[in-house]
């Protein structure tokens, strides 16, 4: 086993067509990701899903509600990895009030390449999370997505300052 993880955040059916909230490109994502969760468990690095359920405590919501089908993770992520941790979030970043950190520690972690959805929101706001800080983190650009092709643009742009940016060609 590596000292890497790959986090892979909120590949969940809201987001994919015929969902709540369906985002450009997410079938060919969700593809890519499946290929390289198959790279990344060759190298030994450690799957995890991160899955957002929305927080019942605020009432329904628009997407990710508990028990629903668009909050499941898609079957082709979970069948790449089917014993991979699945961490349960209620908010944009993945390590906070979650149970991310003692997955981590647990098998040695060191670094992390994160992928998945809602690049402007979830996968930059885990990637720059104040706990990550102890990580060297990079996120896999080309293995995440977001409502519009410019905005995931704009949003990697912008994180480029403070993050690592990796092709899943340097990454796996």
């Amino acid at each position: 086993m590596s000292n890497t993880a790959l986090l892979i955040i909120d590949l969940q059916y809201d987001y994919f067509p015929g969902g709540a909230y369906p985002l450009w490109q997410a079938d060919e994502i969700r593809d890519k990701i499946v290929t390289a969760i198959g790279k990344a468990k060759a190298k030994g690095i450690l799957p995890v899903h991160i899955q957002h359920i929305a927080d019942p405590n605020q009432g329904l919501s628009p997407f990710f509600n508990e028990g629903t089908h668009g909050a499941e993770i898609v079957a082709p992520i979970m069948e790449a990895a089917p014993d991979a941790h699945v961490v349960v979030k209620h908010y944009a970043d993945g390590f906070h009030e979650t149970h991310l950190e003692n997955v981590l520690h647990k098998y040695g972690i060191e670094k992390l390449l994160v992928c998945g959805m809602m690049t402007q929101n979830c996968v930059t706001h885990t990637s720059i999370s104040k706990a990550a800080e102890k990580y060297d983190v990079a996120i896999v650009s080309d293995l995440c997505t977001t409502v519009t092709e410019l905005l995931h643009l704009i949003a990697l742009n912008a994180v480029s300052t403070r993050m690592k940016l990796v092709s899943s060609a340097e990454a796996f």
